[in-house]
C-alpha cells in the first residue's frame, strides 16, 4: 500500500477531533484517508492507517462505521476499514489487518522480541522432564510422537530442536500480526500473541506468548473467560466458557471449553476436553474428555473417549511424578476407572475397575481389562464382536471438523491394519503358548499381571484367528479386483507386491500407521541432515500415509503364508477360493456377533425408565419412539447389508477363480 504525510489541515481537523501525537510526521495514511471517522487517538511513534470507508453491522442489527475511537496507538500500522474503539490502555507494536473489529480491550501489545509461542517446551509424559515436546505451528502428532518418545536418540533430539528453534527464530519479531477479518471484542491483556485471518476473540481473561493460527477455511474461535499462557491453537480450533491452557499445543479442529484446565500437555486433531483436568499428556487425534471429575495425566492416548471419574497416577511417593502410561489407539474408560502408572493398555481395549499391577496387555488388543478384588482380569478379543467398537470405528471419520486444507496430521481410522492385526498374531501365539505351559484344563491364566480365565483364552484365540481371516482375505479380494485371471500364473503375478516396503513390523505414531522401516528411514534422514525442515518431515509423513494401501498389501502378502501354509508364489486358484470361503466364514461370523450385540440395546432390560407410568404395551411403544425399533435402526440395517455386499464380494471372485 502507498503511504503519505499527513497534511496540516488534516492535522487540525485530528486536533479538533481530540487526537494527540508525539510527533505528526511519524503518522502516514493511505492516498484516500479521511479524518472523518478518527477522534480522541493519541499516536505514539510510527504508526500507519488505512481508510476506513465500510460499515460493520453487530449481532442485534446495530450499525458501526469503520475508524479509531478513544485508543492510543504505539508503533501500529491500522488496515482497511478497521473499526477500533475503547481500547483501555494500548495498542502497541502490531500490525492488523482489513475489516477487522476491535473494541473494548483492555491491552494489546508485543513487548520485546517474541516468538509468539513456537519453541515453548511442554513437558509431557513426565512432569519432571526429559520428553519435551518444542511446540511451533506446524507441529504434527507424529513429529510430536518422535520427540517425545525415541529419547534414546539423543542426535535425534538434538536436530529436531534444531529445526524447530531455526524455524521460531525466523519467525520471531518485535512487532505481532492481528490478521484481516479478525473480531476482539471485550478482553482483557493480550500480550506477544500473533492472530490469524477471521479469529474471534470475544471476553477472552488473557492471552500470554502464542500464535492462533486462524484463516478463512477454518477460523479459531476463543470464548469467555479463556486464560492461554505460552500456547499455540491451530486453525478450526474452539476455546471456550473459562478453558484454562499453560504450555499447550492445541491441534486442528479441536473443543476444549467448560472449565476444562491443561497443562503441560498436547491436544492434536479433533479433540474434545470439557469439565475436567489435564496434566503432561499426549493427547493423539480424537481424544474425548467431557467430565468434571475426569483426570488425565502423564498418559499418552489417541481414538480415547475417557468415562466420568477416570483417574490415573504418576507418583508413587518415592522419586515424584516420573511414570507415565499409554493407551494405544481407541482405548476406552468406564466410569470410575483407575490405572497406576506405568502400564499399557492394548489397542481397542476397554478398562473399567481399579488397576494397580502396571500390566502390559499392548499384543492383546480389543480386550477388556476388569477389576475383581483388586485383580485384573483379562478377556483378550472380545471387543471385535462390540458393537461399540464397531460404530467407534464408523463415527471418527464422519466427526473429523478439519476444514483447513493443509492438515497437519495424517490420520488412518482402520479398525484393522498391519499395527492392530500383528498384534493379533502375537497375541494368538501368546494365548496358544499360556495354555501349552499350562495346561488345557487350567481354570485361570498368569499374563503380565493380569488373569485369563480359560474360557476367555479360548475365545479369544478365536476372536484373533476370526480378525486375521478378515483381514488377509479382505487384503486378497482388493488385490485381485476386477481382473479376469486365465491362468494360475497370472494369479501369482498379480499378488506379487509393488514394492519391498511394508515387510516387518508396523507401528501407530500418534494416528499414522506406518512400516517402521519408513519411520526409521526417516529419523536416519533427520539424523544425517538430509531431511532439515518442519516441512520436509510432515512431507515424508504425508507420503507414508498416501503410500499406505500400498505397503499394507507387502505386509499381508508376506503373512499369508505364515497364517495359510501356502507360499503365495506357488498360490493356485483353488487357493484362493479356500482363503475367501474362509473370509465370508469370518466376516459373515463377525457379522452375527455384532448384531446380536446391538439386539442387547432393545432387549426389555434396556426398556426400564420407558413408559413411566403404563402397561408393558405403553413401555414398548414409549421405548420405540425414542430408540426406534430394531429392524430399522440404522446401525442394525449397514450391519445386514454388509453381510449382503460382502457375501456377494467373496462369491464374485470365487465365480473368477473356478473359471481359471
Amino acid at each position: 500500500m502507498n503511504y503519505r504525510k499527513l497534511t496540516e489541515d488534516e492535522i487540525l481537523r485530528l486536533k479538533s477531533q481530540s487526537c494527540l501525537a508525539e510527533d505528526w510526521n511519524q503518522i502516514e495514511v493511505a492516498e484516500k484517508f479521511s479524518t472523518e471517522y478518527v477522534h480522541h487517538v493519541r499516536f505514539s511513534g510510527e504508526v500507519k492507517l488505512g481508510v476506513f470507508q465500510s460499515e460493520f453491522t453487530l449481532p442485534g442489527g446495530i450499525r458501526k462505521h469503520s475508524g479509531l475511537r478513544h485508543v492510543t496507538l504505539h508503533h501500529v500500522t491500522v488496515g482497511d476499514n478497521c473499526c477500533i474503539e475503547h481500547i483501555q490502555n494500548y495498542i502497541a507494536n502490531y500490525e492488523i489487518g482489513h475489516d477487522t473489529f476491535i473494541e473494548n480491550v483492555d491491552i494489546l501489545l508485543v513487548d520485546g522480541v517474541s516468538k509468539f509461542g513456537n519453541g515453548v517446551e511442554v513437558s509431557v509424559l513426565n512432569e519432571t522432564g526429559g520428553r519435551e515436546v518444542l511446540i511451533n505451528d506446524k507441529l504434527s502428532a507424529h513429529q510430536a510422537y518422535i520427540m517425545a518418545l525415541y529419547r534414546h536418540r539423543p542426535e535425534l533430539i538434538a536436530r529436531l530442536k534444531t529445526i524447530t528453534d531455526y524455524y521460531a527464530n525466523k519467525h520471531a519479531s518485535a512487532t505481532g500480526t492481528i490478521g484481516a477479518h479478525v473480531t476482539l471484542v471485550n478482553t482483557g491483556s493480550i500480550k506477544n500473541v500473533r492472530i490469524g485471518d477471521y479469529a474471534h476473540i470475544c471476553g477472552t481473561c488473557r492471552l500470554y506468548n502464542g500464535s492462533i493460527n486462524s484463516n478463512e477455511a477454518a477460523p479459531v474461535r476463543i470464548g469467555d473467560g479463556v486464560i492461554c499462557d505460552d500456547f499455540i491453537i491451530s486453525s478450526g480450533s474452539h476455546v471456550d466458557d473459562g478453558a484454562m491452557l499453560t504450555r499447550c499445543f492445541v491441534g486442528q479442529a479441536c473443543k476444549l471449553g467448560h472449565n476444562y484446565s491443561a497443562s503441560d500437555s498436547l491436544f492434536f486433531s479433533n479433540c474434545q476436553g470439557e469439565n475436567g483436568e489435564a496434566c503432561a499428556i499426549f493427547a493423539g487425534p480424537f481424544t474425548v474428555t467431557h467430565h468434571k471429575s475426569t483426570l488425565l495425566i502423564a498418559g499418552m492416548f489417541s481414538f480415547m473417549n475417557a468415562g466420568s471419574g477416570s483417574n490415573q497416577s504418576n507418583h508413587m511417593y518415592k522419586l515424584g511424578p516420573i511414570h507415565q502410561g499409554t493407551l494405544e489407539r481407541g482405548a476406552k474408560t468406564t466410569s470410575d476407572s483407575y490405572i497406576l502408572w506405568p502400564a499399557r493398555v492394548g489397542a481397542f481395549s476397554l478398562v473399567m475397575g481399579r488397576h494397580v499391577t502396571h500390566s502390559d496387555t499392548s499384543n492383546l488388543p480389543f480386550s477388556y481389562l476388569i477389576e475383581q478384588n483388586n485383580t485384573t482380569y483379562l478377556v483378550p478379543g472380545v471387543n471385535l464382536r462390540s458393537v461399540g467398537t464397531i460404530r467407534d470405528a464408523q463415527k471418527w471419520p464422519k466427526r473429523d471438523g478439519r476444514k483447513d486444507p493443509q492438515k497437519l496430521d495424517f490420520i488412518n481410522y482402520n479398525l484393522l491394519s498391519p499395527y492392530t492385526v500383528q498384534k493379533m498374531f502375537k497375541g494368538r501365539e501368546i494365548l496358544l503358548n499360556l495354555r501349552a505351559a499350562s495346561g488345557e484344563l487350567s481354570d485361570i491364566y498368569s499374563f503380565h499381571s493380569t488373569k485369563i480365565r480359560n474360557s476367555s483364552l479360548m475365545k479369544g484365540i478365536r476372536f484373533y484367528e476370526i480378525a486375521i481371516h478378515k483381514f488377509l482375505g479382505n487384503s486378497v479380494i482388493k488385490r485381485l479386483e476386477g481382473i479376469n485371471f486365465r491362468s494360475n500364473e497370472e494369479i501369482r503375478e498379480r499378488l506379487r507386491p509393488d514394492t519391498l516396503i511394508g515387510r516387518g513390523e508396523w507401528v501407530d505414531i500418534s494416528g499414522l500407521i506406518a512400516p517402521k522401516s519408513e519411520v526409521d528411514t526417516l529419523i536416519a534422514d533427520i539424523e544425517s541432515g538430509k531431511v532439515n525442515k518442519l516441512k520436509d518431515i510432515n512431507a515424508v509423513f504425508g507420503h507414508m500415509h498416501a503410500n499406505y494401501y500400498t505397503y499394507e498389501w507387502t505386509w499381508a502378502y508376506d503373512k499369508l503364508e505364515t497364517f495359510y501354509g501356502v507360499k503365495p508364489e506357488e498360490m493356485t486358484a483353488a487357493d484362493i477360493i479356500h482363503i475367501v470361503e474362509k473370509w465370508k466364514e469370518s466376516v459373515i461370523g463377525l457379522d452375527r456377533l455384532v448384531y446380536e450385540d446391538a439386539q442387547k440395546e432393545f432387549s426389555m432390560a434396556s426398556m426400564t425408565g420407558f413408559g413411566a407410568d403404563g402397561s408393558r404395551l405403553e413401555k414398548e411403544m414409549d421405548f420405540e419412539q425414542v430408540r426406534g425399533d430394531f429392524e430399522s435402526n440404522p446401525f442394525v440395517t449397514a450391519v445386514l447389508e454388509h453381510i449382503e455386499v460382502k457375501s456377494a464380494l467373496g462369491d464374485e471372485l470365487i465365480e473368477r477363480m473356478k473359471r481359471v
